[in-house]
């Protein structure tokens, strides 16, 4: 089975981290975000993947790479970013339009049964149930779980299940019939190109989705959901969430994940703390917070705070959110 990635999002609402890094290639409980979902699909039979890249792509074209070399992956530019019809729509020369087809969003973790779901006898889409679906696609459910209707941010919804981020694709030619109608005839929303206006062109003409319901999901493009997301992910891996790194005269309160090469003195780390590899943390406290490789921290107390990679920090009590190669330092000391 095949599988599109798009993950040519600028992630900015994680800025400044995203400066210098995809968020997909953000470390939750330990591992990266994109991680999490290419393992997953590998797992459950996933063998060829298109990866739809932009900002930054090329970090990520190298990560897959490196990390997953026999892995059967292509990657296509999507240099003008016009929704996410448009980002799947430029998968369509790498796929075998005969066969079925995954497309799971890069910034979205969901805790579902893919195995249970690539063997539905029709295209599914998963959906959870949300306060305000006007921000989702949202779809119209019959009573025998049978979509009737989705539509992209609809000003009065009249459903407020919202889809998820991911897909399962039977009709995979006739998913790209219907993204070519959209496109070719420039039949824009908002000025994009939904995904969910091809998929209603195709329950339109005449294909069957069923919804599949889920209770957990995480866009993890936001600072909060991606520290929550840490949080359970690192409760999830209980005793594997481990440490690797050196701790000296230092309390640690798990869950917490810390890389190999990292090393913790004088300090109390944790709950809910994931710690890149080789940093450096001295006399501080650090709960529920992801901090990033190489960095150095000294002398403070952090809750809620992601720290990149290469950042050093040092001084006093605060919740940040700061990108790679920063140097902050908090203690105000003045220079005579």
């Amino acid at each position: 089975m095949q599988a599109i990635i798009p993950v040519a999002g600028a992630g900015t609402r994680l800025r400044p981290l995203t400066y210098t890094q995809p968020k997909v290639l953000i470390s939750v409980a330990g591992k990266p975000i994109l991680s999490f979902i290419v393992d997953e699909l590998v797992e459950n039979g996933i063998t060829d993947f298109v990866f739809v890249i932009g900002y930054l792509g090329e970090k990520i074209k190298e990560f897959v790479e490196k990390n997953y070399p026999d892995l059967n992956a292509k990657f296509v530019q999507q240099d003008k970013r016009e929704g996410l019809g448009h980002a799947v729509w430029m998968a369509k020369d790498e796929l075998d339009l005969e066969k079925e087809l995954v497309i799971h969003l890069g910034d979205t973790i969901v805790d579902i049964d893919i195995k249970k779901i690539i063997a539905e006898q029709y295209s599914t889409l998963v959906v959870k149930k949300v306060d305000d679906p006007r921000t989702f696609g949202v779809a119209e459910i019959d009573a025998d779980g049978f979509i009737k209707k989705v539509e992209e941010k609809p000003m009065i919804p009249k459903s407020n299940m919202a889809l998820v981020g991911f897909y399962f694709i039977k009709e995979t030619r006739q998913l790209f019939e219907a993204l070519d109608y959209n496109i070719n005839g420039n039949h824009r929303n908002n000025n994009e190109f939904y995904l969910t206006d091809a998929l209603q062109k195709m329950i339109k003409d005449g294909v069957k989705f069923k919804s599949h319901k889920i209770e957990k999901w995480y866009d993890v493009g936001k600072k909060d959901i991606l520290l929550e997301t840490n949080a359970i992910l690192l409760k999830r891996l209980g005793d594997k969430a481990g440490n690797k790194g050196i701790c000296e005269n230092s309390v640690i309160v798990p869950p917490v994940q810390i890389a190999a090469g990292a090393k913790i003195k004088n300090s109390i780390i944790g709950p809910n703390v994931s710690i890149g590899e080789s940093t450096e943390i001295n006399y501080s406290i650090i709960k529920n917070s992801i901090v990033g490789s190489f960095s150095k921290l000294e002398n403070v107390v952090l809750h809620s705070s992601l720290i990149g990679s290469d950042s050093i920090v040092s001084g006093l009590s605060q919740s940040l959110n700061i990108g790679d190669n920063t140097e902050i330092d908090l203690r105000g000391e003045k220079s005579n």
